[in-house]
């Protein structure tokens, strides 16, 4: 097993709701996350929120397909756990939102991602896809929040 994992924390100058009302809008994901291809909303929970998702990302190396299941906290926390994937073992992730003073949040993105295989290649993947997919999330988020999306 060859274990990717990371996060990214900022702090941005948006209210929690409005950090919120983007990161939970996981159908938009692909219009601000630049690996995010594609989300294919399998199944909505009962509030009408995407719950099982296909989800398309691209990995430089390929185009990677993953089925995930969502999770929310709100208005803190949206999580997602890879259900089924022919590119990956396991893969869990998620948003984490702080409220602080005046009109700030707190944003932290993580990611754990098992590619799968053993040895130089694994090593080799790991490599590409460790700053690919894990350090730029937070600022991709800010630059959409200063966007107006």
């Amino acid at each position: 097993m060859s274990l990717v994992t990371g996060s990214c924390s900022a702090e941005v100058e948006f209210p929690v709701e409005r950090c919120w009302a983007l990161v939970s809008d996981i159908e938009r994901a692909p219009r601000w996350q630049r690996t995010l291809e594609r989300v294919d909303v399998v199944q909505r929970d009962e509030r009408g929120r995407p719950l099982i998702c296909d989800t398309l990302i691209d990995a430089k190396l390929a185009k990677v397909h993953c089925r995930v299941r969502m999770s929310y906290e709100e208005p803190v926390a949206v999580r997602w756990t890879l259900t089924e994937s022919d590119d990956l073992d396991a893969m869990d992730g998620g948003w984490e939102l702080e409220p602080l003073a005046a009109a700030r949040t707190g944003v932290t993105y993580s990611l754990a991602v098992d590619p799968g295989g053993t040895g130089f290649v694994a090593r080799r993947l790991e490599s590409v896809l460790r700053p690919l997919m894990i350090g730029h999330q937070t600022d991709e988020l800010a630059q959409a929040l200063a966007s107006g999306l």
